[in-house]
C-alpha cells in the first residue's frame, strides 16, 4: 500500500497476518505491531484502507494484551459500510494503515480502588475487555472480575474457549475470579446454564438477574463498572447506575463506571 508523505508522518503501514471470521459478519483480524507502538488495554486504534475514494478512517480497539507482538481487532461488517466494504475484502498479505498514536481513557486504572470489576459490553464492544483479561494488570488489581456479554444471536458470541478457560483457571497466577454472563435477546436460551440469560444487559441489571446469577451485589464500595457498545445501552445504564447513587469517573472525581461507545 503506498501513501502520501503527509499520511506517513501519522501513520504506518501494517501487515494483515490473519483473518478469523466467526460469524459471515463477524471477524477477528490481526496485524504487524510497530516496535514503538504502545498502548494500554482498553484503548483504541483508528486503522485506515483506502477506495476508489481515497483513504477511509474506522477507531477498532485492541484486542490483543500490550504485551504481545502484534495487534488483533474485533469488527462486524455493516452492509454499505465504507470502511468494512474494504474490510470484507482483506487477505492475509495485505496492507492495512494504523496510525501512530492510540486513543481513548476506557482503561483499568481509571479506577483508584474498588474489588470487583465488572465489564459489561454489547456485541463487539466485547473486544477492549478481552484484551483487559488477557493483561496481567487487571488480575492483580481486583478480586472478582464479572464479564456481562449481550448479543442478539447465541452464534454472535466469540472468544467463547478463551473466556471459559480465563473462568477455569485464574491466568497470571492471580488469585482474582472471572464469571462470564452471556445474555441474547433474539431467542430463548435453556433454562440449565444460570449464567446464560435472556433478555437485554440493561433489563437484567433493573431486575437484579445480573447479581443473582453472580452472586455479586452491585455497591458503591467495592464495584466498579465498564461500559462498552451500543449508544442506547450506554445511556439506559447511565441512568440505572445514578439511580443507585453511583457516579461516572471523572479527571480530579473518583468515581464508580467509566463508558465507551462502540459507534
Amino acid at each position: 500500500m503506498l501513501i502520501d508523505p503527509k499520511t506517513a508522518e501519522k501513520a504506518t503501514v501494517e501487515k494483515v497476518l490473519r483473518l478469523q471470521w466467526w460469524t459471515d459478519k463477524l471477524v477477528t483480524f490481526t496485524t504487524t505491531r510497530p516496535p514503538a507502538y504502545s498502548f494500554a488495554a482498553g484503548q483504541y486504534a483508528r486503522l485506515g484502507l483506502r477506495d476508489e475514494r481515497g483513504l477511509v478512517w474506522r477507531a477498532y480497539s485492541m484486542v490483543s494484551s500490550p504485551a504481545q507482538e502484534f495487534l488483533e481487532f474485533y469488527g462486524v461488517l455493516v452492509p454499505g459500510g465504507l470502511f468494512t466494504t474494504q474490510l470484507k475484502a482483506l487477505k492475509e498479505g495485505d496492507g492495512i494503515l494504523l496510525e501512530k498514536q492510540c486513543f481513548g481513557f476506557m482503561t483499568p486504572d481509571r479506577f483508584p480502588d474498588g474489588e470487583d470489576l465488572w465489564m459489561i459490553a454489547t456485541g463487539t464492544g466485547v473486544g477492549p475487555f478481552i484484551s483487559m483479561l488477557r493483561d496481567p494488570f487487571v488480575w492483580g488489581k481486583f478480586r472478582n472480575l464479572v464479564l456481562v456479554h449481550g448479543v442478539r444471536h447465541a452464534e454472535e458470541f466469540a472468544y467463547t474457549e478463551e473466556l471459559e478457560s480465563y473462568a477455569r483457571h485464574e491466568p497470571f497466577e492471580s488469585q482474582a475470579r472471572l464469571t462470564v454472563v452471556r445474555s441474547v435477546t433474539r431467542e430463548q436460551q435453556p433454562a440449565t446454564n444460570p449464567l446464560l440469560l435472556h433478555g437485554r444487559v440493561t433489563t437484567l441489571f433493573e431486575s437484579g438477574a445480573l447479581e443473582r446469577a453472580t452472586g455479586l451485589p452491585i455497591a458503591d464500595a467495592a464495584s466498579r463498572i465498564m461500559l462498552c457498545g451500543n449508544p442506547e445501552m450506554i445511556e439506559d445504564m447511565r441512568r440505572l447506575l445514578h439511580a443507585r447513587n453511583l457516579r461516572p469517573v471523572r479527571r480530579a472525581l473518583p468515581g464508580h463506571f467509566v463508558t465507551e461507545n462502540y459507534w
